[in-house]
Protein backbone atom coordinates (compact mmCIF):
# COMPACT_ATOMS: atom_id res chain seq x y z
CA UNK A 1 0.00 0.00 0.00
CA UNK A 2 1.11 3.46 -0.66
CA UNK A 3 2.35 4.99 2.92
CA UNK A 4 0.15 8.02 4.50
CA UNK A 5 0.91 11.40 4.49
CA UNK A 6 3.15 12.31 7.93
CA UNK A 7 4.57 15.57 9.27
CA UNK A 8 8.38 16.23 8.41
CA UNK A 9 8.80 16.77 11.76
CA UNK A 10 7.80 15.65 15.62
CA UNK A 11 7.00 18.11 18.33
CA UNK A 12 9.57 18.66 21.06
CA UNK A 13 7.84 21.37 23.55
CA UNK A 14 4.11 22.56 23.69
CA UNK A 15 2.33 25.12 24.82
CA UNK A 16 -1.08 24.36 26.57
CA UNK A 17 -4.59 26.77 25.66
CA UNK A 18 -7.38 27.01 26.88
CA UNK A 19 -11.40 27.07 25.81
CA UNK A 20 -13.92 29.19 27.29
CA UNK A 21 -17.50 30.07 27.54
CA UNK A 22 -19.89 31.40 25.36
CA UNK A 23 -20.69 33.97 27.57
CA UNK A 24 -17.44 34.72 28.32
CA UNK A 25 -16.44 35.24 24.40
CA UNK A 26 -19.61 37.36 24.35
CA UNK A 27 -18.06 39.57 26.68
CA UNK A 28 -14.55 39.57 25.83
CA UNK A 29 -15.54 40.76 22.40
CA UNK A 30 -17.59 43.69 23.03
CA UNK A 31 -14.71 44.66 25.54
CA UNK A 32 -12.67 44.69 22.82
CA UNK A 33 -14.93 46.90 20.66
CA UNK A 34 -15.72 43.76 18.20
CA UNK A 35 -11.64 44.43 17.12
CA UNK A 36 -10.03 41.04 17.43
CA UNK A 37 -6.72 42.53 17.07
CA UNK A 38 -7.60 44.18 20.77
CA UNK A 39 -8.51 40.61 21.99
CA UNK A 40 -6.16 39.04 24.68
CA UNK A 41 -4.12 36.21 23.08
CA UNK A 42 -5.40 33.86 26.20
CA UNK A 43 -8.98 35.22 25.27
CA UNK A 44 -8.36 32.98 21.79
CA UNK A 45 -8.63 29.21 21.33
CA UNK A 46 -7.54 28.58 17.48
CA UNK A 47 -5.24 32.14 16.87
CA UNK A 48 -5.58 32.38 13.20
CA UNK A 49 -5.27 35.83 12.74
CA UNK A 50 -2.10 35.93 11.29
CA UNK A 51 1.07 33.43 10.18
CA UNK A 52 3.41 36.59 10.50
CA UNK A 53 5.67 35.89 13.24
CA UNK A 54 3.67 33.04 15.01
CA UNK A 55 5.45 30.27 13.28
CA UNK A 56 7.04 27.45 15.61
CA UNK A 57 10.84 27.63 15.47
CA UNK A 58 13.04 24.25 15.12
CA UNK A 59 15.67 22.87 17.35
CA UNK A 60 17.90 24.33 14.96
CA UNK A 61 16.98 27.91 14.36
CA UNK A 62 16.91 28.02 18.57
CA UNK A 63 20.54 25.99 18.90
CA UNK A 64 21.76 29.03 16.15
CA UNK A 65 20.56 31.62 18.50
CA UNK A 66 22.98 30.22 21.37
CA UNK A 67 25.88 31.28 18.90
CA UNK A 68 25.23 34.86 18.07
CA UNK A 69 27.25 37.64 17.71
CA UNK A 70 25.93 40.52 19.14
CA UNK A 71 28.60 42.97 18.41
CA UNK A 72 26.96 46.47 17.69
CA UNK A 73 28.89 46.96 14.41
CA UNK A 74 30.37 44.14 12.52
CA UNK A 75 28.44 40.68 13.68
CA UNK A 76 29.50 37.49 12.70
CA UNK A 77 25.81 37.18 12.78
CA UNK A 78 24.90 39.70 10.25
CA UNK A 79 27.86 38.59 7.93
CA UNK A 80 26.16 34.97 8.04
CA UNK A 81 22.66 36.21 7.36
CA UNK A 82 24.29 38.50 4.82
CA UNK A 83 25.93 35.38 2.91
CA UNK A 84 22.18 33.58 3.28
CA UNK A 85 20.33 36.40 1.85
CA UNK A 86 22.84 36.30 -1.34
CA UNK A 87 22.93 32.54 -1.79
CA UNK A 88 18.84 32.54 -1.46
CA UNK A 89 17.85 35.62 -3.29
CA UNK A 90 20.85 36.20 -5.39
CA UNK A 91 21.01 39.70 -4.31
CA UNK A 92 24.37 41.35 -3.76
CA UNK A 93 23.56 44.12 -1.36
CA UNK A 94 21.27 43.93 1.89
CA UNK A 95 20.37 46.16 4.97
CA UNK A 96 18.14 43.97 7.79
CA UNK A 97 15.22 45.41 9.31
CA UNK A 98 13.48 44.28 12.14
CA UNK A 99 10.52 43.17 10.20
CA UNK A 100 8.96 43.83 6.67
CA UNK A 101 6.80 47.24 7.22
CA UNK A 102 10.20 48.47 8.30
CA UNK A 103 11.44 47.35 5.03
CA UNK A 104 8.81 49.08 3.41
CA UNK A 105 9.36 52.55 5.45
CA UNK A 106 12.90 52.48 4.70
CA UNK A 107 12.82 51.95 1.47
CA UNK A 108 10.07 54.07 0.07
CA UNK A 109 11.85 56.68 1.80
CA UNK A 110 14.35 56.77 -0.71
CA UNK A 111 12.33 56.20 -3.55
CA UNK A 112 8.26 57.18 -3.24
CA UNK A 113 7.22 61.19 -3.32
CA UNK A 114 4.39 63.22 -3.27
CA UNK A 115 2.25 62.81 -6.27
CA UNK A 116 3.65 59.37 -7.26
CA UNK A 117 1.81 56.48 -8.77
CA UNK A 118 2.85 53.25 -7.62
CA UNK A 119 1.54 50.20 -9.67
CA UNK A 120 1.50 46.61 -8.22
CA UNK A 121 -1.28 43.83 -7.43
CA UNK A 122 -3.37 44.26 -4.93
CA UNK A 123 -0.66 46.29 -2.32
CA UNK A 124 -0.94 44.65 1.01
CA UNK A 125 -2.34 46.77 3.73
CA UNK A 126 1.26 48.46 5.30
CA UNK A 127 2.57 48.82 1.90
CA UNK A 128 -0.29 50.82 0.70
CA UNK A 129 -0.04 52.57 4.19
CA UNK A 130 3.35 53.54 3.38
CA UNK A 131 2.44 55.04 -0.15
CA UNK A 132 -0.65 56.87 0.96
CA UNK A 133 1.38 58.52 3.77
CA UNK A 134 3.48 59.94 1.41
CA UNK A 135 1.14 61.87 -0.68
CA UNK A 136 1.58 58.85 -3.41
CA UNK A 137 -1.20 57.18 -5.22
CA UNK A 138 -1.29 53.16 -5.28
CA UNK A 139 -2.89 51.67 -8.12
CA UNK A 140 -4.12 47.74 -8.70
CA UNK A 141 -3.27 46.07 -11.96
CA UNK A 142 -3.89 42.64 -10.23
CA UNK A 143 -6.11 40.53 -13.34
CA UNK A 144 -10.06 40.49 -13.17
CA UNK A 145 -10.05 36.41 -12.32
CA UNK A 146 -8.94 37.92 -8.91
CA UNK A 147 -11.94 39.11 -7.97
CA UNK A 148 -14.01 35.72 -8.72
CA UNK A 149 -13.81 33.79 -5.49
CA UNK A 150 -15.09 30.53 -7.61
CA UNK A 151 -12.55 31.32 -10.48
CA UNK A 152 -9.70 28.22 -10.70
CA UNK A 153 -7.32 30.20 -12.21
CA UNK A 154 -4.04 28.61 -10.94
CA UNK A 155 -2.11 31.97 -10.76
CA UNK A 156 -4.71 34.22 -9.36
CA UNK A 157 -2.26 36.64 -8.09
CA UNK A 158 -0.69 37.90 -11.89
CA UNK A 159 -0.39 41.33 -12.56
CA UNK A 160 -2.66 42.16 -15.65
CA UNK A 161 -0.13 43.58 -18.43
CA UNK A 162 -2.60 45.51 -20.05
CA UNK A 163 -3.79 47.53 -17.12
CA UNK A 164 -0.11 47.62 -15.55
CA UNK A 165 1.06 49.15 -19.57
CA UNK A 166 -2.14 51.61 -19.32
CA UNK A 167 -0.80 53.00 -16.33
CA UNK A 168 3.16 53.31 -17.55
CA UNK A 169 2.18 54.81 -20.80
CA UNK A 170 -0.36 57.60 -19.05
CA UNK A 171 2.24 58.59 -16.39
CA UNK A 172 6.10 59.97 -16.90
CA UNK A 173 8.52 57.15 -15.83
CA UNK A 174 9.96 59.91 -13.38
CA UNK A 175 5.92 59.86 -11.23
CA UNK A 176 6.17 55.93 -11.23
CA UNK A 177 8.94 54.99 -8.64
CA UNK A 178 8.49 51.19 -9.16
CA UNK A 179 6.75 48.59 -10.04
CA UNK A 180 5.61 46.03 -7.22
CA UNK A 181 4.62 42.58 -7.35
CA UNK A 182 4.03 40.78 -4.07
CA UNK A 183 4.38 37.23 -3.99
CA UNK A 184 2.10 35.21 -3.34
CA UNK A 185 -0.61 38.13 -3.37
CA UNK A 186 -1.99 38.16 0.47
CA UNK A 187 -4.58 40.57 -0.01
CA UNK A 188 -6.34 38.66 -3.12
CA UNK A 189 -6.25 35.50 -1.25
CA UNK A 190 -2.69 34.34 -0.75
CA UNK A 191 -2.33 33.49 -4.79
CA UNK A 192 0.59 32.89 -6.62
CA UNK A 193 2.08 34.95 -9.14
CA UNK A 194 3.88 32.78 -12.36
CA UNK A 195 7.24 32.97 -13.43
CA UNK A 196 6.24 34.09 -16.79
CA UNK A 197 4.24 36.98 -14.99
CA UNK A 198 7.20 38.23 -13.31
CA UNK A 199 9.23 38.10 -16.13
CA UNK A 200 6.31 40.16 -18.21
CA UNK A 201 6.06 42.32 -16.05
CA UNK A 202 10.27 43.05 -15.76
CA UNK A 203 10.37 43.53 -19.10
CA UNK A 204 7.73 45.98 -19.30
CA UNK A 205 9.52 47.54 -16.84
CA UNK A 206 12.52 48.01 -18.31
CA UNK A 207 10.98 49.35 -21.55
CA UNK A 208 9.64 52.25 -19.04
CA UNK A 209 12.69 52.72 -17.11
CA UNK A 210 11.23 51.41 -14.06
CA UNK A 211 12.26 49.16 -11.21
CA UNK A 212 10.78 46.43 -10.42
CA UNK A 213 10.69 45.93 -6.32
CA UNK A 214 8.96 42.09 -5.20
CA UNK A 215 7.12 42.32 -1.77
CA UNK A 216 9.01 38.56 -0.98
CA UNK A 217 6.69 37.88 2.52
CA UNK A 218 5.96 34.23 1.03
CA UNK A 219 8.22 34.12 -2.02
CA UNK A 220 8.75 30.03 -0.70
CA UNK A 221 5.19 29.39 -1.04
CA UNK A 222 4.99 30.94 -4.30
CA UNK A 223 8.02 29.38 -5.81
CA UNK A 224 5.87 26.04 -4.49
CA UNK A 225 3.23 27.00 -6.92
CA UNK A 226 5.23 27.76 -9.67
CA UNK A 227 7.01 24.18 -9.38
CA UNK A 228 3.74 22.34 -9.02
CA UNK A 229 1.50 24.39 -11.44
CA UNK A 230 4.04 26.03 -14.01
CA UNK A 231 5.13 24.10 -16.97
CA UNK A 232 8.92 23.59 -17.30
CA UNK A 233 9.68 24.03 -13.40
CA UNK A 234 8.68 20.84 -12.01
CA UNK A 235 12.03 18.96 -11.94
CA UNK A 236 13.50 22.61 -10.30
CA UNK A 237 14.29 22.73 -7.26
CA UNK A 238 12.75 25.58 -4.83
CA UNK A 239 15.77 27.20 -4.74
CA UNK A 240 16.20 27.16 -8.00
CA UNK A 241 12.83 28.58 -8.62
CA UNK A 242 13.18 31.46 -6.15
CA UNK A 243 17.19 32.64 -8.09
CA UNK A 244 14.87 32.75 -11.36
CA UNK A 245 11.84 34.51 -9.36
CA UNK A 246 14.49 37.46 -8.14
CA UNK A 247 16.89 37.69 -10.95
CA UNK A 248 13.94 39.54 -12.54
CA UNK A 249 14.12 42.10 -10.34
CA UNK A 250 16.09 45.29 -8.87
CA UNK A 251 15.33 44.69 -5.19
CA UNK A 252 13.33 43.20 -2.48
CA UNK A 253 11.55 43.62 0.67
CA UNK A 254 11.14 41.17 2.99
CA UNK A 255 9.33 39.98 6.54
CA UNK A 256 10.85 37.55 7.57
CA UNK A 257 8.42 36.56 9.75
CA UNK A 258 7.00 34.51 7.50
CA UNK A 259 8.83 32.20 4.78
CA UNK A 260 11.57 32.42 7.12
CA UNK A 261 9.86 31.14 10.14
CA UNK A 262 10.97 34.06 12.57
CA UNK A 263 9.12 35.64 15.05
CA UNK A 264 10.76 38.91 13.86
CA UNK A 265 12.73 40.02 11.36
CA UNK A 266 12.85 41.51 7.99
CA UNK A 267 15.59 42.99 5.19
CA UNK A 268 16.09 44.74 2.09
CA UNK A 269 17.74 43.19 -1.43
CA UNK A 270 19.15 45.48 -3.60
CA UNK A 271 21.03 44.86 -6.44
CA UNK A 272 21.85 48.75 -6.70
CA UNK A 273 25.10 50.16 -4.74
CA UNK A 274 23.78 53.59 -4.94
CA UNK A 275 20.37 52.98 -4.15
CA UNK A 276 21.89 50.59 -1.04
CA UNK A 277 23.66 53.50 0.09
CA UNK A 278 20.92 55.98 0.07
CA UNK A 279 18.70 53.48 1.92
CA UNK A 280 21.21 53.06 4.23
CA UNK A 281 21.15 56.49 5.56
CA UNK A 282 17.38 55.87 6.52
CA UNK A 283 18.21 52.55 7.59
CA UNK A 284 20.54 54.07 10.34
CA UNK A 285 17.83 56.39 11.21
CA UNK A 286 15.15 54.30 11.72
CA UNK A 287 16.03 51.02 12.44
CA UNK A 288 19.84 51.05 13.61
CA UNK A 289 23.08 50.61 12.55
CA UNK A 290 23.78 48.39 8.79
CA UNK A 291 24.91 45.44 10.42
CA UNK A 292 21.98 45.04 12.83
CA UNK A 293 19.30 47.01 11.90
CA UNK A 294 16.77 46.78 14.61
CA UNK A 295 17.55 43.15 15.19
CA UNK A 296 19.90 41.35 17.59
CA UNK A 297 22.23 38.89 16.38
CA UNK A 298 20.05 35.91 17.88
CA UNK A 299 17.17 37.11 15.42
CA UNK A 300 20.09 36.87 12.81
CA UNK A 301 21.14 33.98 13.52
CA UNK A 302 17.44 32.18 13.91
CA UNK A 303 16.61 34.28 10.35
CA UNK A 304 19.73 32.61 8.54
CA UNK A 305 18.54 28.68 9.50
CA UNK A 306 15.01 29.78 8.94
CA UNK A 307 15.61 30.76 5.36
CA UNK A 308 17.02 27.52 4.23
CA UNK A 309 14.36 25.58 6.18
CA UNK A 310 11.48 27.54 4.58
CA UNK A 311 12.44 26.79 0.99
CA UNK A 312 13.00 23.39 2.01
CA UNK A 313 10.49 20.75 0.04
CA UNK A 314 9.41 18.62 2.30
CA UNK A 315 8.56 21.36 4.56
CA UNK A 316 6.51 23.65 2.26
CA UNK A 317 4.26 20.18 1.45
CA UNK A 318 3.41 20.06 5.19
CA UNK A 319 2.98 23.87 5.47
CA UNK A 320 0.74 24.93 2.16
CA UNK A 321 -1.23 20.86 2.52
CA UNK A 322 -2.10 21.87 5.81
CA UNK A 323 -3.69 25.24 4.54
CA UNK A 324 -5.55 22.53 1.61
CA UNK A 325 -6.85 20.63 4.28
CA UNK A 326 -8.74 23.24 6.24
CA UNK A 327 -10.09 24.83 3.04
CA UNK A 328 -11.22 20.69 1.73
CA UNK A 329 -13.40 20.77 4.79
CA UNK A 330 -14.88 24.04 4.54
CA UNK A 331 -15.75 22.83 0.83
CA UNK A 332 -16.86 20.05 2.32
CA UNK A 333 -19.48 21.49 4.35
CA UNK A 334 -20.56 24.06 1.71
CA UNK A 335 -18.97 26.89 3.32
CA UNK A 336 -18.14 29.80 0.39
CA UNK A 337 -14.58 29.78 0.17
CA UNK A 338 -11.82 31.48 -2.26
CA UNK A 339 -9.99 28.99 -4.83
CA UNK A 340 -7.96 27.39 -5.58
CA UNK A 341 -6.58 27.67 -1.65
CA UNK A 342 -3.60 29.96 -1.12
CA UNK A 343 -0.10 28.94 0.41
CA UNK A 344 -0.71 30.76 3.83
CA UNK A 345 -4.70 30.78 4.71
CA UNK A 346 -8.01 29.88 3.61
CA UNK A 347 -10.32 32.75 2.87
CA UNK A 348 -14.09 33.03 3.17
CA UNK A 349 -15.80 34.67 0.80
CA UNK A 350 -18.53 37.19 3.39
CA UNK A 351 -20.58 38.40 0.83
CA UNK A 352 -22.01 34.70 -0.26
CA UNK A 353 -21.51 33.78 3.78
CA UNK A 354 -23.65 36.49 4.98
CA UNK A 355 -25.33 38.34 1.69
CA UNK A 356 -27.80 39.24 4.53
CA UNK A 357 -25.55 42.18 6.21
CA UNK A 358 -25.11 45.18 3.29
CA UNK A 359 -21.46 46.29 2.62
CA UNK A 360 -21.98 49.40 4.73
CA UNK A 361 -22.29 47.19 8.15
CA UNK A 362 -18.62 45.05 7.30
CA UNK A 363 -19.90 41.72 6.42
CA UNK A 364 -16.67 40.25 6.89
CA UNK A 365 -15.76 41.85 10.27
CA UNK A 366 -19.68 40.94 11.68
CA UNK A 367 -18.56 37.32 10.40
CA UNK A 368 -14.85 37.43 12.05
CA UNK A 369 -16.67 38.15 15.11
CA UNK A 370 -19.20 35.03 15.26
CA UNK A 371 -16.70 33.09 14.30
CA UNK A 372 -14.89 34.34 17.50
CA UNK A 373 -17.69 34.26 19.55
CA UNK A 374 -18.80 30.67 18.44
CA UNK A 375 -15.81 28.85 19.28
CA UNK A 376 -12.48 31.09 20.31
CA UNK A 377 -11.33 31.11 16.43
CA UNK A 378 -9.96 34.22 15.96
CA UNK A 379 -9.59 35.50 11.96
CA UNK A 380 -9.09 38.75 10.57
CA UNK A 381 -11.92 40.83 8.16
CA UNK A 382 -9.54 41.58 4.36
CA UNK A 383 -11.95 43.83 3.40
CA UNK A 384 -14.00 47.35 3.57
CA UNK A 385 -12.48 48.30 6.84
CA UNK A 386 -8.47 47.42 5.74
CA UNK A 387 -9.78 48.42 2.11
CA UNK A 388 -9.71 52.19 4.37
CA UNK A 389 -11.28 55.27 3.33
CA UNK A 390 -10.12 57.19 0.05
CA UNK A 391 -7.34 59.25 0.95
CA UNK A 392 -8.80 62.13 -1.33
CA UNK A 393 -12.51 61.89 -0.69
CA UNK A 394 -12.59 60.28 2.62
CA UNK A 395 -15.26 57.81 1.40
CA UNK A 396 -15.01 54.11 2.72
CA UNK A 397 -13.40 51.81 -0.26
CA UNK A 398 -15.48 49.02 -0.69
CA UNK A 399 -13.51 46.16 -2.50
CA UNK A 400 -14.56 43.40 -4.59
CA UNK A 401 -13.75 40.76 -2.30
CA UNK A 402 -15.20 40.83 1.07
CA UNK A 403 -13.47 37.98 2.88
CA UNK A 404 -12.33 36.75 6.50
CA UNK A 405 -8.83 35.41 6.18
CA UNK A 406 -7.91 32.22 8.55
CA UNK A 407 -4.50 32.15 7.91
CA UNK A 408 -2.19 29.15 9.52
CA UNK A 409 0.55 29.61 11.82
CA UNK A 410 3.83 27.45 10.28
CA UNK A 411 4.31 24.05 12.50
CA UNK A 412 1.87 25.17 15.34
CA UNK A 413 -1.08 23.39 14.99
CA UNK A 414 -2.75 19.85 14.00
CA UNK A 415 -5.17 18.95 11.82
CA UNK A 416 -7.42 18.52 14.94
CA UNK A 417 -7.53 21.92 16.07
CA UNK A 418 -8.28 22.85 12.12
CA UNK A 419 -11.17 20.04 12.30
CA UNK A 420 -12.47 22.01 15.24
CA UNK A 421 -11.41 25.48 13.58
CA UNK A 422 -14.23 23.82 10.72
CA UNK A 423 -16.62 23.15 13.20
CA UNK A 424 -16.77 26.68 14.56
CA UNK A 425 -17.22 27.63 10.73
CA UNK A 426 -19.90 25.14 10.34
CA UNK A 427 -22.06 25.91 13.55
CA UNK A 428 -21.81 29.38 12.27
CA UNK A 429 -22.91 29.01 8.78
CA UNK A 430 -25.81 26.30 9.86
CA UNK A 431 -27.14 29.59 11.95
CA UNK A 432 -26.39 32.78 9.31
CA UNK A 433 -30.04 33.60 8.78
CA UNK A 434 -30.15 34.59 12.55
CA UNK A 435 -27.14 37.13 11.56
CA UNK A 436 -29.08 39.82 10.75
CA UNK A 437 -27.11 42.99 12.30
CA UNK A 438 -23.27 44.27 11.01
CA UNK A 439 -21.37 46.79 12.88
CA UNK A 440 -20.85 50.50 12.60
CA UNK A 441 -17.88 52.60 13.17
CA UNK A 442 -17.51 54.76 16.30
CA UNK A 443 -13.17 55.61 16.59
CA UNK A 444 -10.90 55.12 13.55
CA UNK A 445 -7.41 56.03 12.57
CA UNK A 446 -7.07 58.24 9.88
CA UNK A 447 -5.07 55.59 7.64
CA UNK A 448 -4.18 51.83 8.59
CA UNK A 449 -7.52 52.03 10.69
CA UNK A 450 -8.59 47.95 11.16
CA UNK A 451 -5.43 47.70 13.37
CA UNK A 452 -7.41 49.84 16.33
CA UNK A 453 -10.74 50.25 14.91
CA UNK A 454 -13.45 50.50 17.31
CA UNK A 455 -17.06 49.29 16.09
CA UNK A 456 -20.18 48.77 17.58
CA UNK A 457 -23.34 46.94 17.03
CA UNK A 458 -25.70 48.40 14.17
Amino acid sequence: MNLPYAEPFKIKMVENIYKSTFEHRTKWIKEASFNLFNLRSEQVFIDLLTDSGTGAMSDRQWSAMMSADESYAGASSYYRLKETVKDITGFCYFLPTHQGRAAENVLFSVLVKEGDIVPGNSHFDTTKGHIEFRKATAVDCTIDEAKDTASLHPFKGNVDMTKLEDVLQKNPSGKIPFIIVTVTNNTAGGQPVSMENIREVSKLAQKFGVRLIIDSARFAENAWFIKTREKGYADKSIREIVREMFSYADGMTMSAKKDAIVNMGGFIGFNDEELFREASTFNIMFEGFLTYGGLSGRDMEALARGLYEGTDLGYLESRIGQVAYLGNLLKKYDIPVLEPFGGHAVFIDALKFLPGIIREEFPAQTLAAELYIEGGLRGVEIGALMADRDPVTRQNRYPDLEMVRLAIPRRVYTDNHMNYAAAVIRNVFERRENITRGFKIIREAPIMRHFTIELERC
